[in-house]
């Protein structure tokens, strides 16, 4: 099972542990990385563990309003520490701020989890 003092002993760059009092919920604060369009921008996720983690994914959220504004979407795998760096790397390769052509009707249709969406690549 992974814990908060393996994040908390060895973080990827960027990322803070803000808040884990328990393994239901943790919240981590994202700092873009230096030469990105993100550089030292904030953005806060919440992971929300089920008790069958870590054989199951944690629903991974971004926390309003600390929302990176990125085309891409993304799946969590493996550890916090691994999620969080991907999201940080997903953010980093990111040449222009700008939302999914499809972002509102997304947003209209969503459900509070992103493990329920499904979704269909071309």
């Amino acid at each position: 099972m992974y814990r908060v003092e393996n994040l908390n002993k060895n973080p990827p760059e960027g990322v803070v542990v803000e808040e884990a009092d328990n393994l239901k919920k943790w919240k981590v604060r994202l700092t873009g990385a230096p030469g990105t369009i993100y550089e030292n921008e904030e953005f806060k996720l919440e992971f929300r563990f089920t008790t069958q983690y870590p054989l199951e994914a944690p629903d991974v959220v971004f926390i309003k309003p600390f929302i990176p504004i990125h085309p891409h979407d993304w799946s969590p795998v493996q550890t916090v520490a691994q999620v969080c760096l991907s999201i940080i790397s997903m953010i980093s390769s990111c040449t222009k701020k700008e939302l999914p052509p499809d972002n509102e009707m997304y947003i209209k249709c969503a459900s509070a989890s992103p493990k329920k969406t499904a979704w269909a690549f071309q």
